[in-house]
């Protein structure tokens, strides 16, 4: 990851941030104050996941990143019908599609970027 003051990451606390905004959406998202600030939350979570994908994720990180980022999007599509229950699941999965919007777009750059020096040499 890139480093800036004292070998904290701004990526690092980007993300950080993102995954308490999705845990907090997921658990709050059903009340009409929040459901009204939705859509600005997951468009911060979007503009968040480019940042980290750009900042974050150097060469040598790549391959454990886009894994882990399969996974992840594997398990949220697959926790939606698997976890029972009303509550405790729709909170799950609420948290998961929000991680989504997070993780998501940093994957795509990621892999645009492999691509890009798999093609390059």
């Amino acid at each position: 990851m890139a480093k800036g003051l004292k070998g904290k990451s701004l990526g690092a606390w980007i993300f950080l941030i993102g995954v308490i905004l999705a845990v907090i959406l997921g658990l709050f998202g059903t009340t009409q104050f929040i459901m009204n600030i939705q859509d600005i939350i997951l468009v911060i979570l979007l503009i968040a996941g480019l940042v980290i994908g750009f900042m974050n994720v150097t060469g040598g990180e790549t391959q454990k990143f886009l894994l882990a980022s399969v996974v992840l999007v594997i398990v949220s599509v697959m926790a939606e019908g698997a976890i029972p229950g009303n509550f405790i699941g729709g909170f799950i999965t609420a948290i998961l599609k929000n991680l989504l919007a997070l993780i998501v777009p940093a994957t795509i750059v990621v892999a645009l970027k492999s691509i890009f020096v798999v093609a390059k040499n």
